[in-house]
């Protein structure tokens, strides 16, 4: 059965960091226009749980593939599995964080790896198969913590503003290819990726929210801010300047931190 967002993508869509949260949502918002789907995400148990409940829904097909995206070998064995397949749509939703003080830290180059150097090689590789073809979409998940520094998720939030700056550059020189391309700006999620990052949250958007809406935006409009929180803080503090954004954003971030031991696990 051809997907609905056909021909506007393609009959197949990549979708990374799909073992849960956000990534999870999106392939079962794509499942249900039909769009046959390849998980990416490291936990093979989970992404094959995933496929066989996508298979049993919606009667897609499906491509299970584990990697670590933070590799050069990951990276190249999710090339070397789409090879034969035509990819319409790449959902970039692989990332992870962590709220502490940044002298604290620790892995933040992988961080970088994953969250900057996985999107920027598989937008320009599934990019110019898309431009080649003259249809497709891309979407990248950028956060509102992407538009002013972020105390305490320092690293985080550059990793964030490196993709809000990608995805408006490609937006406009995609464009004449026929690719769409979406940025996504959500605020707090209720995914497993606060207690990951240490975070303590509040008010919280659901992914199945975020899922609807990044999708929903394909060939209509470039950036989202899904839910009434993130609209709420990504406007009103667009109305600051930047050095006020940031002490303000320091204090959301400074508040949710747990002050115990402080895990750093990919989402």
């Amino acid at each position: 059965m051809a997907s609905y967002l056909t021909p506007a993508v393609g009959d197949w869509a990549v979708v990374t960091g799909a073992s849960d949260g956000i990534g999870r949502a999106i392939a079962y918002e794509l499942g249900a226009l039909n769009t046959n789907l390849v998980l990416v995400a490291r936990r093979q148990h989970l992404l094959e749980d995933l496929a066989a409940d996508l298979r049993k829904q919606y009667k897609i097909e499906t491509h299970v593939v584990p990697a670590d995206l933070g590799t050069k070998d990951g990276l190249d064995f999710l090339k070397e599995k789409t090879l034969a397949l035509d990819v319409g749509l790449l959902v970039a939703a692989a990332g992870y964080g962590q709220s502490v003080d940044f002298l604290e830290g620790h892995d933040e180059a992988d961080m970088v790896a994953v969250n900057c150097t996985a999107s920027v090689v598989l937008a320009r590789y599934f990019g110019a198969q898309m431009a080649s073809r003259k249809r497709g979409a891309i979407i990248l998940f950028s956060s509102i913590v992407a538009f002013q520094g972020a105390p305490f998720s320092a690293n985080y939030a550059a990793t964030k503003a490196y993709i809000q700056t990608l995805a408006e550059g490609l937006y406009y020189e995609l464009k004449p290819h026929n690719i769409n391309v979406v940025c996504v700006a959500p605020g707090p999620v209720e995914t497993g990726f606060a207690a990951r990052a240490d975070m303590v949250m509040g008010k919280a958007e659901t992914p199945q929210a975020v899922a609807k809406a990044a999708v929903g935006a394909i060939g209509k409009s470039f950036l989202v801010r899904p839910g009434f929180l993130a609209k709420m803080l990504g406007y009103s503090l667009a109305m600051l300047p930047r050095g006020a954004r940031v002490v303000i954003m320091g204090k959301i971030m400074g508040a949710s931190v747990n002050r115990g031991e402080k895990p750093n696990v990919k989402t």
